[in-house]
């Protein structure tokens, strides 16, 4: 595993980082199988780990908390969300008052079982909920010692292009992997203001191998009845991609893992999975060049 390091935060995270969240977070997903899956990455040189008060109905951040329980953290940088919570019945609810943030935080910390959170990200804020009085509550926040490092989640251009302005936030997490090259111009301004980048949804949550139709267990089903109702584009593009699974010596997941990677200002390409041989499977995509017929391979599908 290789490493970079995030912006201008001081902190060194892993090329490959594991997302809890999703499937990984819910009760019928075995507790034993996602601790096991924290515990092989840590092992396998896995040192970013991305999780959020909302994700898997408020269930991840407990489950990543008991997951982490007697490890040595020193070298891990822990990332939770604020700003979404799980508001009962299915629904996720909004709230990034100063108040909310602070008592979000708290309880991630009680979650999470550490004294400071490494990295918070406020999760898919509008500009206008950037006031001046949430981010004196951040500043407060980071002079309790309780958060290191503050960013934003969004897939919202106007707002990531909003927050690369403001010097309160360290970090941005964007949408960026082969089916989003339109989002590198907007890397590099962030890089450029010294912001660190990390790439969320780095496998197309596996729209390139047409996933969705690849049904092995249950959490395949819950994955792409999800990418059925909100993401239908993006199946659809990942269509295009299909010739990534076919290449020898590199995997489909490797291939587009190398791709985000080849570009120099992302810290980190975030990924999700239930299984342990996906898990394996991607980290060795750290450090692996993108052969060149794959290169061109991918800009020729982009540009269809």
């Amino acid at each position: 595993m290789r490493y970079r390091r995030l912006g201008r935060t001081g902190l060194t995270v892993s090329e490959i980082g594991y997302g809890c969240a999703s499937w990984w977070g819910k009760p019928r997903f075995p507790e034993a199988d996602a601790l096991g899956l924290v515990h092989a990455a840590i092992d396998l040189g896995v040192t970013f780990f991305d999780t959020g008060a909302s994700y898997s109905a408020g269930e991840a951040e407990p489950r990543l908390g008991r997951a982490l329980a007697g490890r040595d953290v020193s070298r891990l940088v822990i990332a939770t969300k604020a700003g979404t919570f799980h508001a009962g019945g299915g629904r996720i609810a909004r709230d990034f008052s100063p108040t909310a943030i602070t008592a979000s935080v708290e309880r991630s910390l009680g979650n999470l079982g550490l004294e400071q959170v490494q990295l918070l990200q406020l999760h898919g804020p509008a500009i206008g909920e950037l006031t001046d009085e949430l981010r004196s509550a951040l500043a407060d926040l980071k002079q309790r010692g309780l958060v290191r490092a503050f960013g934003v989640n969004s897939f919202d251009t106007a707002v990531i292009e909003h927050v690369v302005g403001l010097p309160d936030f360290d970090v941005v997490m964007v949408d960026y992997n082969v089916l989003r090259p339109e989002r590198e111009p907007l890397i590099h301004r962030a890089a450029a203001a010294g912001k660190g980048v990390l790439a969320g949804m780095a496998l197309a949550m596996g729209h390139t191998g047409l996933k969705v139709a690849k049904l092995k267990g249950p959490q395949d089903l819950w994955y792409a009845a999800r990418g059925l109702v909100r993401h239908r584009d993006e199946v659809l593009k990942g269509a295009r991609f299909g010739f990534l699974h076919r290449q020898p010596g590199v995997t489909g997941s490797q291939a587009a893992l190398a791709y985000v990677l080849e570009n120099p200002h992302v810290a980190c390409a975030v990924i999700g999975t239930t299984r342990l041989a996906h898990l394996q499977e991607n980290a060795v995509a750290s450090g692996m060049e993108l052969p060149p017929q794959v290169r061109a391979g991918i800009l020729g599908a982009q540009r269809r």
